[in-house]
């Protein structure tokens, strides 16, 4: 594992990960639970960085049934989903919490939204400052630099500070 930046603790049986454990993968996403001949196997559960979860039932590494859930709660469902269909471009907090009075604008599920340096933008699992082509986790952590193509998507469809703005 130190060759892969992952680790795990638990338990192990002839030296494969076998029991109750937790796994670590390089982008910080863990797993949880149970696993059987190096595999995920058993009840488990997928934590992300950014809050969201999978909860699964695994059989030999692969997930046959789970529930994904949003780091602000909201619950995926593959029938009868009606979460950004086109036709309702609501924030999930907006569809619990109602819409905001007139003059409170919500550009972001978080309200308020979270504080974006100055230069910067918000893109979803961090801040992406276009001097430095970085994007930084929202704690400061560095999480991948960007190239040409991507740095032009990001100042396109991120949000930026309000020194971005004109």
């Amino acid at each position: 594992m130190e060759f892969t930046g992952s680790s795990f603790k638990g338990e192990t049986k002839d030296g494969r990960m076998d029991g109750e454990g937790e796994y670590t993968f390089p982008t910080d996403t863990k797993y949880v639970g149970e696993m059987k001949d190096g595999m995920f196997h058993g009840k488990g559960v997928l934590l992300f960085p950014n809050g969201s979860k999978y909860e699964a039932t695994w059989e030999n590494g692969i997930a046959k049934q789970g529930k994904f859930t949003f780091a602000d709660g909201l619950q995926f469902e593959e029938k009868n989903w009606d979460y950004c269909d086109g036709y309702d471009r609501r924030f999930y907090r907006e569809r619990c919490d109602g819409l905001r009075p007139s003059g409170e604008s919500q550009i972001t599920n978080l309200h308020p939204p979270r504080t974006i340096p100055d230069g910067c933008f918000d893109c979803g699992d961090g801040f992406y400052d276009p001097t430095t082509r970085v994007v930084t986790s929202y704690t400061g952590r560095f999480l991948r630099n960007a190239g040409e193509q991507k740095m032009c998507c990001l100042c396109h469809l991120c949000i930026p500070s309000p020194t971005n703005t004109p």
